[in-house]
């Protein structure tokens, strides 16, 4: 009897242990556990706008956005791509998972931009049921007044007159795998408008989306609108759409795009876009984006 004991005795440890295994994993499923829903986006950016996306700890996201002529210059100017063109160069850095902090440099209007973005809270499965990301940002025109040889007055006199800040808050939702939906209230203050009659204060609300065609290919859009007008008297500026295709390759992201919106930075083209899809006042653009990671990142979310 006692060597059929010692005969099963490995055989009956190991049934106790796998049954162990079996009841922890029940447990686990009985306990309801959460798990983040992620990559909502592709990108921390859409087309023109941030997403609620931020990057692991310690990568550094570079940025190039470009946006070309208008096409209705005609073939001449080969449809907007001889020009004008404006570029925007940016830097991301991503502190925590949550907490990211980035600057940037557009050449029209010769803007600097800094931004602060934290996420609140993510979406979970069987749990929160949407993504919540804040972001401010303080925004400084390096440009110089060009009627001050004419009227003798600079208006960038004093410093403060050269800023703009933007806040927004950025609401979004995963509800399947190939369809994602954001919302963004943005409020801009400016601390010297373009004209007498402006506003030192723009409300705008943003919608953004993502449908996934394939595993690397997905069709974005953006539609910026401003529920209030700019100016008290009249208002020669447009709502701001913007229609994309992002491709995924490794680490890059390439976006495609069409929009209406020459500016780049958020404090110029929200309010100041100009020029509309109905006048084919619509120009080709693109963003790049090259994630490095500068620590290691074995547990990446992407």
């Amino acid at each position: 009897m006692k060597k059929y004991i010692v005969f099963l005795l490995p055989f009956i440890l190991n049934f106790s242990l796998r049954a162990q295994d079996l009841l922890s994993e029940l447990n686990a499923l009985d306990s309801g556990k959460k798990e983040n829903v992620i990559a909502t986006f592709k990108g921390t950016r859409l087309i023109n706008l941030h997403t609620i996306e931020t990057l692991t700890k310690g990568s550094l996201d570079f940025r190039i956005s470009h946006r070309f002529g208008e096409i209705n210059t005609g073939g001449e100017n080969l449809w907007g791509l001889d020009g004008p063109a404006t570029i925007r160069l940016g830097l991301d850095y991503s502190i925590t998972d949550n907490f990211v902090v980035g600057i940037g440099r557009t050449s029209y209007r010769q803007y600097f931009d800094g931004f602060a973005k934290y996420k609140l809270w993510q979406q979970q499965n069987g749990g929160k049921k949407f993504s919540l990301v804040g972001i401010a940002s303080v925004n400084v025109t390096g440009e110089k007044d060009q009627n001050k040889a004419i009227t003798g007055i600079d208006r960038y006199e004093n410093f403060s007159s050269r800023m703009a800040y933007l806040f927004q808050i950025l609401v979004a939702r995963k509800f399947n795998e190939k369809f994602s939906l954001q919302l963004a209230p943005t409020l801009i203050h400016y601390n010297l408008v373009d004209r007498a009659n402006d506003k030192n204060d723009i409300f705008a609300i943003a919608a953004s989306g993502r449908y996934k065609i394939t595993r690397s290919l997905a069709i974005t859009g953006e539609y910026i609108a401003r529920p209030l007008k700019y100016t008290p008297i009249q208002d020669d500026y447009f709502d701001v759409l913007s229609i994309g295709l992002d491709i995924e390759t490794g680490g890059h992201v390439f976006q495609l795009f069409f929009t209406n919106a020459f500016a780049i930075n958020e404090v110029q083209l929200i309010p100041y876009t100009n020029t509309s899809w109905k006048d084919k006042g619509v120009r080709f653009g693109f963003n790049i984006s090259r994630v490095f990671a500068l620590r290691d990142q074995s547990k990446s979310k992407w």
